[in-house]
């Protein structure tokens, strides 16, 4: 699945190609949306905002689309009416006079009034998004702490959307790789400094993937590595799918474990239970 910082390169590309401009023409393949297609069409795209691993594409008339691409949607952003050849199904269509955004494969969709937004199932239940809200390190750090989350391990937490929305499984392994942090740890039995450190690899981690295009490693040694011909999939992350390679920092063996039924990733040494 696609995770936050995909999902916002997703929504930066459907701006560029929808914002300001008017909705010639719309299509809902679900039948229960088709009403709303004479009620977005000469409507504006405002903006486009994400939360977490949903996209809400905002327009001038009080409404927005809501879209969740789970496991298998994908956006595509061509010339108007020029549709990719692609065995996928199309799930949702924006034209305007030059440009199309497509959604393929997503079953995910609804139309709200910008009102309803917020009471929304997933977005009233989803924690902040670096990437489309302002969030302090400190207030990172508070719902750390929070009582909702201090006592789950760090494993299971940061999969967890209601705590912070977007991270995903690789992020997962890399944020407590950066941040020192063992996987059978939870939040009260870190330090202050520790957490400080796991607030800080939240922030930058997202931000960074979000930048690159999903690189997680050091940017200048994953720009090294590839000058020395490794592939993308051994230098893109600190431990995230490297079993058995040496670690980046230490040069310890990276081992692979399973929390929350998804594979996760970790150094014994640079991440040793005391921290």
């Amino acid at each position: 699945m696609p995770e936050g910082p995909e999902i916002r390169r997703a929504a930066d590309s459907v701006e560029r190609a929808l914002k300001n401009k008017t909705v010639e023409d719309i299509y809902f393949a679900f039948p229960h949306l088709e009403d709303y297609e004479d009620l977005l069409k000469g409507s504006i795209v405002t903006r486009v905002d994400t939360k977490g691993k949903a996209m809400l594409i905002r327009f001038d008339n009080g409404y927005t689309i809501y879209s969740h691409n789970q496991l298998y949607g994908k956006w595509y952003i061509r010339s108007t009416y020029n549709y990719p050849k692609t065995n996928r199904q199309l799930r949702l269509a924006l034209h305007n006079e030059k440009k199309s955004a497509l959604l393929y494969s997503a079953s995910d969709i609804e139309v709200l009034r910008d009102e309803e937004v917020p009471g929304h199932p997933f977005v009233s239940k989803v924690g902040p998004d670096l990437l489309s809200e302002e969030v302090s390190v400190d207030e990172l750090m508070e719902r750390m702490k929070d009582k909702r989350f201090r006592n789950r391990k760090w494993a299971i937490l940061l999969l967890d959307q209601g705590f912070v929305a977007g991270i995903g499984n690789y992020l997962r392994s890399e944020i407590m790789f950066v941040a020192g942090i063992h996987p059978s740890l939870r939040p009260v039995d870190c330090t202050q400094d520790q957490l400080n450190k796991a607030a800080h690899a939240v922030m930058d981690l997202v931000k960074q993937s979000y930048e690159t295009g999903g690189i997680t490693n050091d940017p200048d040694l994953a720009q090294k590595l590839k000058g020395q011909g490794v592939k993308r999939s051994r230098y893109r992350h600190w431990v995230f799918n490297r079993e058995g390679e040496s670690c980046f920092i230490c040069g310890s063996e990276i081992e692979k474990t399973v929390a929350a039924s998804r594979r996760m990733y970790y150094c014994p040494v640079c991440q040793g239970i005391e921290g």
